[in-house]
């Protein structure tokens, strides 16, 4: 199984791309997740 990675706004919750998650680390947080065989976020 393969890890993913996506940015989380850590106050609303709402998706946000990686590289503005490490940009803002004090509001923002960079999630690891697994992927299933087709690529799909599994959790």
């Amino acid at each position: 199984m393969s890890k993913g990675t996506r940015g989380r706004d850590a106050g609303t919750g709402q998706f946000v791309t990686v590289k503005e998650a490490q940009r803002r680390p004090r509001t923002t947080v960079v999630e690891t997740f697994d992927k299933d065989k087709d690529g799909k976020p599994k959790n």
